[in-house]
């Protein structure tokens, strides 16, 4: 059979430069090139988008309202696609109740075997799910821990009302909450809260809401007054509070206290449930066990009526154990789980498919993967090719760049010096190719030659939380320490869960995103653009807030977004650039005004390597130039200063956060994976980036597999030896070299191959 092609001609999305190329189909293609090269302009923004608005395309005017929106991509044709599944790394949501179990269905299957086999018998699969009435606890509404107001936190009862003994924000003294209060004429606002009556405590806090007459300026009006605590868990814990918005669960936080449900203990599932088992156990025991171990138990059950079942339970199971997620129990709620692990779980759900032609795509699949896991992705990706089906990878892991059937490398350089195919070919090939990529990968890494001395240290004693074997460890102060280990081996359960608890004055720099709207630019997250709007302001005379998009200057029609959306029912929403100012976001009163010959338009359309030029040669602020030299250290030269941070990956996010935290000396950071999304020619820049922290007084906490940050490390804590319950214990302390002669450690073997 002639080899087929997914042809690509005249490609245009974001940054491509009329890119055409031939990926063959049925093999495994690899997209590597450095950020912001059109490595994801061409595999999600055009292939994959295509895909799916014609996939799309086929089903009925009724079923396209209900499905995602897709836009034709800018290009001259695109030809010979499959279905598309793409596999990415956004975090699995689902608030509280969803878990591993529910999130690949594997536990639906586990419910049925406990509706035919569990004894006593309590009828339909549904009577085992935790997410429905007739099986859930009563008492926590299948949460598994009662959630409630911290009284410890919320109150002050050596403080009268009137001192603020309300210490929930939302009652803060002359706040709405506060006057409602006083108000209500039912409390002493001048007692403290130490002297209320029992009844008064109790009317206070957990009263069902009474109507109360109230003075509203020179009338009486009825209002509503409900017990504090019982308000707020009817707000914030009745409702689950991972419904809420990041910011409100963040304020909310502090006053919540967790505890485990009394009546279930944690498992979720009505006392009935609960006392229904198979050999002696009952659902909820089981989807609290490892994978390593379930697959295990479920393998044991001989019973015929089980047959399908148990084929259906292992197949799945299996599958976890072969991608590297042992450690995890069906039991793990979803949104604990990092994005490598959100994306490895995904994986899992298409595992067991029957389909072929169809194509697989892969957002840097390798992320949070120890080397020592990484050889099972690959053989994962060539399982998929074998079946018949296409996959492409967007990656920067040299171990898995080897597998590819064929490599195509985007650049020469990121932004406007980038768009472009610089290499297409072999692995082989690519190793003898003139690019960053293959330079990169010729490249040897070796330890330095000297370690810097600890400046004092950091005690964590007996922690416990996960699954942490009580651990002893002290990480150095004044150097750089990275934390190291396969997944699951509790590397984040030591920093995030017990370490930032006792030191919440660290600087964490993770992927979380840091901007969701559109009019978040590094201009306004930097704060860049403030000192540029006063520049403009104060070289023509005006107002600071004419140069805003989100203020006075705002374009009318399209009010500072640059774009206009119609909406067209069910076909995709069209965003065509605002006919009134062009797509630059401003009044044309406000383009006239300029600084050194640009508008603010032109500014914010300025790369972070031209704006350095740029500014560099006014009287602006010396801040802007240091934050502008930062984005450029990180490796975000080529980012616009005007560009939405909504459409940066989540290795970007990181580095810009970075970014705005260089300049602070004497400080404690902590970084989770720095290396994500980074090409391997700037993993280089990171390290100078974080040694010059550390030279400057700072110490430095890195989680990381990579090995060139491993190479470079003063200090070593290597956990392990494997994940969950086999981990959890600090397998080696010590210098790069010393960690060379552990072998216990299995960093240790791949840092000596």
């Amino acid at each position: 059979m002639s080899q087929e092609y997914i042809v690509i001609r005249g490609a245009r999305e974001n940054n491509l430069k009329d890119v055409s190329l031939r990926i063959p189909k049925r093999q495994i293609t690899l997209f590597t090139g450095v950020s912001g090269s059109g490595k994801s302009s061409i595999v999600f923004d055009t292939i994959a988008a295509e895909a799916r608005r014609q996939l799309n395309e086929t089903f009925s005017t009724f079923v396209r309202n209900f499905l995602p929106r897709y836009a034709q991509p800018e290009a001259d044709a695109i030809e010979n696609l499959s279905m598309a599944i793409v596999v990415d790394q956004k975090h699995l949501g689902g608030g509280s109740h969803s878990t591993v179990g529910t999130i690949t269905d594997i536990y639906s299957v586990l419910r049925l075997l406990y509706s035919r086999l569990g004894r006593p018998a309590l009828g339909g699969a549904n009577v085992f799910s935790f997410n429905d009435p007739a099986g859930m606890c009563p008492e926590c509404n299948g949460l598994g821990r009662k959630i409630g107001a911290d009284l410890e936190k919320f109150i002050d009862p050596s403080k009268s009302l009137n001192e603020g003994a309300v210490l929930f924000p939302e009652y803060a003294v002359k706040s709405w909450g506060w006057d409602l209060l006083i108000n209500s004429r039912l409390f002493d606002p001048d007692k403290k809260l130490s002297k209320y009556t029992e009844k008064e405590m109790d009317t206070l806090l957990y009263s069902d809401p009474l109507k109360v007459k109230t003075k509203f300026g020179a009338r009486e009006i009825n209002l509503t007054f409900e017990g504090l605590v019982a308000k707020f868990n009817r707000k914030y814990v009745s409702r689950d509070l991972k419904s809420y918005s990041a910011r409100t669960q963040k304020s909310v936080a502090p006053y919540i206290s967790y505890g485990p449900c009394a009546l279930c203990k944690g498992a979720r599932l009505s006392p009935a449930v609960l006392g229904c088992r198979i050999n002696g156990r009952n659902i909820a025991e089981l989807a609290a066990l490892e994978v390593a171990d379930l697959i295990n138990v479920i393998r044991a059950l001989d019973d015929p009526a089980a047959a399908p079942m148990v084929a259906a339970l292992v197949e799945r199971l299996q599958h976890m154990l072969d991608i590297g997620l042992e450690y995890l129990s069906l039991s793990r709620e979803t949104d604990t789980l990092s994005g490598g692990e959100s994306q490895r779980i995904k994986m899992v759900k298409h595992l067991s498919s029957s389909l072929v032609d169809v194509l697989y795509i892969f957002d840097e699949p390798s992320i949070g993967m120890h080397p020592r896991d990484v050889h099972r992705l690959n053989e994962l990706l060539q399982k998929l090719r074998d079946k018949g089906n296409t996959v492409l990878v967007v990656e920067h892991d040299p171990d898995v760049i080897k597998v590819a059937d064929h490599v195509v490398d985007v650049g020469p350089f990121a932004g406007k010096r980038g768009g472009a195919i610089v290499f297409e070919g072999s692995y082989a090939d690519l190793l003898k190719a003139e690019t960053l990529t293959s330079r990169a990968l010729r490249q040897k890494i070796s330890l330095k030659p000297s370690f810097r001395p600890a400046q004092g240290k950091f005690a964590i004693k007996h922690a416990r939380a996960n699954n942490l074997q009580n651990v002893s460890v002290d990480i150095p102060q004044g150097i750089l320490t990275v934390i190291t280990g396969v997944a699951g081996s509790g590397k984040s359960s030591l920093i995030h869960q017990t370490f930032l608890r006792k030191h919440p004055e660290a600087i964490v720099i993770d992927q979380s995103p840091v901007g969701i709207s559109s009019r978040s630019t590094p201009a306004t997250y930097t704060g860049i653009l403030d000192e540029v709007r006063k520049s403009f302001a104060k070289a023509n005379k005006v107002n600071a807030a004419l140069f805003s998009f989100n203020s006075q200057g705002a374009c009318e029609n399209c009010q500072g977004l640059g774009v206009v959306y119609t909406d067209l029912a069910y076909l995709v929403e069209v965003k065509i650039p605002c006919e009134i100012c062009g797509g630059q976001r401003f009044k044309d009163e406000v383009l006239a005004y300029k600084f050194h010959g640009l508008s603010i338009s032109d500014v914010l359309n300025l790369p972070v390597r031209e704006a350095l030029e740029f500014f560099g040669a006014t009287e602006v602020a010396k801040e802007v130039l240091r934050i502008l030299q930062s984005l450029s250290d990180v490796g975000l030269d080529y980012l616009t200063l005007g560009q939405p941070l909504s459409t940066l990956s989540g290795g970007e996010c990181q580095r810009i956060k970075l970014a705005g935290e260089l300049h602070k000396q004497g400080s404690l950071y902590v970084m989770d994976e720095p290396t994500t999304g980074l090409h391997l020619s700037d993993i280089g820049h990171l390290l100078a980036i974080i040694n010059r922290l550390v030279d400057a007084g700072n110490t430095v906490i890195v989680i990381e597999h990579n090995l060139a940050v491993i190479k470079n490390a003063d200090w070593i804590i290597d956990m392990g030896p494997e994940g969950g319950h086999k981990g959890g214990r600090v397998i080696f302390e010590g210098t790069p070299r010393q960690l060379l002669d552990c072998r216990e450690s299995l960093t240790s073997a791949y840092l000596r191959a």
